[in-house]
């Protein structure tokens, strides 16, 4: 956002419960997720602020991987991941009145990585608030993404350019 010159406050959200209900299609996790997040701040916000949440999934071999629960659970993601293509789906909510939107359009494939390089990630960037394990734009997105189809900050968590056009809207 600092990028798009907005003024912006980040506030830290309370620990919420981020399970959905399994009826729910891949694409609708996220910003399932997205509004538990929004409807946190509902009763602290004045008029004239926006709120905008967001979470991201990754979503391969039919499955959801959400953040890790713990380390070894950070490497059996990364090994998933390994020399496959994956999605990264990211659902955002903006003005609590509205409803959320979600943008499923990466595609990646990640390198094939070793266990070795896995655990090396694992344990000295401690991915465990990340989507499928792993953040692009640290050590792991310069030696595995081989390839992205749509937007890099998508995979961040944010798809900027399509948060803009909205904002414009609104």
């Amino acid at each position: 956002l600092a990028g798009l010159d907005i003024d912006f406050e980040v506030q830290t959200i309370p620990d919420i419960d981020e399970s959905f209900p399994k009826t729910l299609r891949s694409d609708e996790v996220p910003v399932y997720i997205a509004r538990k997040k929004a409807e946190a701040y509902i009763s602290s916000m004045s008029a004239d602020e926006l709120l905008i949440t967001a979470d991201t999934i990754v979503w391969t071999f039919s499955e959801i991987l959400g953040k890790p629960k713990d380390r070894e659970d950070a490497i059996a993601m990364l090994r998933k991941l390994s020399g496959h293509v994956h999605e990264v789906i990211t659902g955002f909510d903006y003005d609590i009145r509205k409803n959320g939107f979600f943008f499923r359009f990466i595609d990646r494939l990640f390198a094939r990585l070793d266990d070795g390089e896995n655990v090396y990630y694992v344990d000295k960037y401690r991915p465990f608030d990340k989507a499928g394990s792993y953040g692009i734009q640290e050590w792991i997105g310069y030696v595995a993404v081989e390839a992205i189809n749509g937007s890099f900050y998508n995979v961040m968590g944010l798809p900027v350019r399509l948060l803009y056009q909205e904002l414009k809207k609104f």
